[in-house]
């Protein structure tokens, strides 16, 4: 049979039945009474009118019931379609739009986004120890009423989940994961972090971004233990790891420069804590530097991924998550995952010597189905077997791969990835904009803001804050400009008549790349 994913829960809860599986506040669950309740929930899920591969949005912070319903949609047959839950309602509408759920579940901070959008005409789940507003069904009431239904064992190249990421058109991309791949990364994230049953993972990351998922079915594999926080906070993480003894976490690089710089954070109990994952952006000197002083025998794992490889692409060898014995091969995001091939290519496809920049492409059972309702964007990415990632890259001779820049120019602010043409579009709607063009410049706290260059139209007075202001009600915040330049003199144009973006980026990260 082939695989799929609902075989590590029932896995989970044979081999560790009475072991914990989720903590979240005050509530500790079984792995065998998370089996029956995703069982129950399931059921529930088809009576309200899901069908097979039928898509269910999920709009929530972390917790144990998003956890659940990662598994419950997958027994009942369906299809995962998690919301990020810091879009604008615009790009929420767009989603539930283009990603057509037949059902929506969504807690209160669900709602609340909900509130700003056209009342949704599917049915709906309240995840939530409250009362269900009316309208929509209580969560718990359908675990309580609803017999344990079978698994519907979709399997192998069947759907598990569309995942959205924005797009160099502007307009996000719904990214088709197969139960094949989220299997193949899950069997990674075993082999390459380490988790075992004793694992311990805190969710601190949102559990929409697959920087988070990447652990949700592997430590559920190994019947490990699942720790929530509803979002990420330093104190609420620090506090977490050490009252749970947590012993895994994945962070983006500014996430642990919140950390090391919380307020007493050298008095918190990290004796448990084995590793933290961390990708997106490349960790800054001064962060790296504090963390091995406050945590000195704490691995340090640097990897590549995207969503559409599951995520995992490519991750440093054991040996060198130590920084003490790394060195400056820390910098690099190690070698190809076991079951994947990475090559860096130049424009024709052909194989680049060691050391020369060129294009990061990347094959395996992790790489995704294709692109949700575009055919011709799957196309473009995926060639002759390979996935172009769009990522410049350098290879050494010992194949560690060195991510140099991103081709489509995107911009990752706080371990979100944000897409220039996509704000460009939002500002170019404000009046007397003329030209526009946005870039990534250096920040030593989100790794990299988003910096606007923007050109007016002749007689135009522009006002920077009534720039962000109109940003705000089109883009989520963390892609509004953090900083806006005008400019009198036209943009420089290569000879096709594009932006020139390495020559406007040059003065910001001169003596910073590769």
């Amino acid at each position: 049979m082939n695989s799929y994913l609902t075989q590590g829960l029932k896995r989970a809860a044979q081999i560790n039945r009475n072991g914990t599986a989720s903590i979240c506040e005050a509530r500790r669950r079984t792995w065998s009474e998370v089996r029956e309740r995703v069982a129950r929930l399931a059921g529930g899920l088809r009576q309200l009118g899901l069908s097979a591969g039928g898509r269910v949005a999920i709009m929530s912070l972390n917790g144990d019931r998003y956890l659940e319903l990662h598994f419950a949609v997958l027994w009942a047959g369906g299809t995962l379609l998690p919301i990020n839950m810091r879009l604008a309602p615009p790009e929420i509408a767009y989603i539930l739009a283009d990603g057509e759920p037949e059902l929506i579940c969504a807690d209160d901070a669900g709602l609340a986004l909900l509130a700003n959008l056209a009342p949704p005409t599917q049915p709906r789940v309240h995840l939530s120890d409250a009362s269900a507003p009316e309208g929509w069904h209580s969560y718990e009431r359908m675990i309580e009423a609803t017999p344990a239904a079978d698994d519907a064992e979709r399997c192998g190249h069947d759907l598990a989940g569309i995942f959205y990421t924005g797009g160099s058109t502007g307009k996000a991309k719904g990214v088709m994961l197969s139960h094949d791949n989220l299997m193949a990364n899950a069997m990674n994230a075993i082999l390459l972090v380490g988790f075992d049953r004793t694992s311990v993972y805190l969710h601190a990351p949102p559990m929409f971004h697959l920087n988070d998922g990447m652990s949700t079915y592997a430590v559920t594999m190994v019947g490990g233990t699942h720790v929530f926080i509803p979002r990420f906070e330093p104190g609420a993480c620090l506090a977490a790891i050490q009252q749970y003894r947590v012993t895994n976490v994945a962070l983006a690089p500014t996430m642990v420069t919140m950390l090391i710089n919380h307020p007493g954070v050298e008095t918190f109990d990290f004796s448990a804590m084995r590793q933290i994952h961390f990708g997106s952006s490349p960790m800054p000197e001064a962060t790296l530097k504090r963390a091995i002083e406050l945590w000195p025998n704490l691995l340090l794992n640097h990897g590549w991924g995207m969503t559409e490889t599951s995520p995992i692409g490519t991750m440093l060898p054991w040996e060198l998550r130590l920084p003490a014995v790394a060195g400056e091969r820390l910098r690099s995001c190690g070698h190809s995952a076991p079951n994947c091939e990475v090559m860096v290519v130049d424009e024709a496809g052909k194989e680049v010597a060691r050391g020369a920049v060129g294009e990061l492409i990347i094959r395996g059972p992790n790489v995704m189905v294709g692109y949700w309702k575009k055919p011709e964007e799957t196309a473009a990415a995926l060639r002759n077997g390979w996935l172009y990632t769009g990522d410049a890259a350098v290879m050494d001779e010992d194949g560690f791969v060195y991510i140099v820049d991103r081709l489509k120019d995107m911009i990752i602010s706080g371990g979100e990835n944000v897409y220039s043409t996509e704000v460009e579009s939002a500002i170019s709607l404000f009046p007397g904009v003329a030209e526009v063009a946005v870039i990534g410049i250096p920040d030593e706290r989100w790794g990299e803001a988003v910096h606007a260059i923007i050109v007016p139209r002749p007689g135009a007075e522009l006002d920077v804050e009534k720039i962000r202001h109109h940003c705000r009600g089109l883009i989520a915040g963390y892609k509004v400009p953090r900083s806006i330049e005008i400019r009198a003199s036209p943009l420089p144009l290569s000879g096709s008549g594009k932006v020139l973006k390495t020559v406007l980026r040059e003065p910001f990260w001169r003596g910073r790349r590769l």
